[in-house]
């Protein structure tokens, strides 16, 4: 019998894995991952995964140079051993990504998206099975933009809240956005004081028109809603390029015998209201204000950075103190 994750599939939608838990996953036969510093956090905290921080901390430890600087390998390690497991088990593609420190820095995030693909390839893993993800800054849209263009490294622009953001990044040829659902939805529930459900959700309403906008206007970045706070806001974007949706979630939607109906597609896009074409790649000044006027945008996109940034230090400073043992 067909389940709502079966008829999520059947709308078109690409089902990706939103977990570092990658031992979770398999039973959900989804085709990519994503991972982020929270994420694979929460997974190194588990005893069945410290084998792979073992592996982190030995080449930490190898690495040349003072203590920081081993930590730092160690962190890129433990990145890419998550990623390889990961890659074992699906059949697409994972996501890793860049250091949110580094968002404001556009030659640094492009060093790191190197060394990151260097790193894979050591171990096996060929580019064409990685997004580097990337945060939807202005540096990191160029940053993205030069990889795309000069490295052949595919991006996934993460935290990715306005339209703006969204509008540059398929101006920078990146191959894939991640706009972030729930944490819309989050602003504006604590903005207003106000419920949203399905189709009159904040962050469903921007997925829509980032859809239909790219659709629209011929752009080829895929769409992958993400960050969900419930069943509800993924159902209404059924028959978006990708979802990402995390283990809890997948399992009820498995668990769910309810239909799940195609909401968008191509055709459906190009005969909704006309989105007029926008253009911010080449103007910088034109982007930071676009941002700075979408306060909701704004606050959560700098939020993001902070909490995922935060996340990449405790993991470094488990790692460090394994290194200094």
């Amino acid at each position: 019998m067909s389940n709502s994750l079966d008829y999520l599939k059947a709308t078109g939608t690409t089902v990706v894995s939103d977990s570092g838990d990658f031992e979770s996953i398999g039973v959900y036969k989804p085709r990519d991952a994503t991972t982020n510093p929270s994420l694979i956090l929460a997974a190194a905290n588990k005893p069945n995964y410290q084998r792979l921080i073992d592996v982190a901390v030995d080449i930490g430890k190898k690495k040349a140079g003072d203590l920081d600087t081993k930590t730092e390998a160690a962190l890129d390690r433990l990145l890419v051993e998550f990623g390889k497991e990961i890659l074992q088990i699906i059949p697409g593609r994972v996501s890793t990504e860049v250091d949110a420190r580094l968002s404001f820095d556009k030659e640094a995030t492009k060093a790191k998206a190197r060394e990151l693909i260097d790193l894979y390839a050591s171990v096996g893993v060929p580019r064409d099975r990685i997004l580097i993800k990337v945060a939807s800054t202005w540096e990191g849209i160029q940053a993205a933009r030069e990889l795309e263009r000069d490295d052949q490294i595919h991006c996934n622009l993460t935290l990715l809240f306005g339209f703006a953001q969204a509008v540059a990044c398929a101006e920078a040829g990146v191959t894939l956005i991640s706009p972030f659902v729930g944490r819309i939805l989050d602003w504006y529930k604590k903005s207003t004081g106000k419920n949203y459900e399905g189709d009159e959700d904040p962050g469903v309403i921007s997925v829509k028109k980032i859809f239909n906008y790219y659709k629209q206007h011929g752009y080829n970045t895929i769409v992958m809603g993400a960050s969900f706070r419930n069943s509800g806001e993924i159902k209404a974007l059924a028959g978006v390029d990708f979802l990402t949706i995390s283990p809890a979630l997948l399992e009820e939607l498995k668990s769910s015998t309810a239909p799940v109906p195609q909401k968008l597609n191509a055709s459906a896009a190009a005969k909704a209201d006309p989105i007029p074409k926008a253009t911010y790649i080449d103007n910088e000044a034109e982007f930071r204000w676009a941002l700075l006027a979408d306060q909701m945008a704004f606050d959560k996109l700098h939020e993001g950075i902070v909490k995922f940034a935060a996340d990449a230090v405790t993991l470094k400073e488990i790692l460090k103190k394994r290194i200094a043992a």
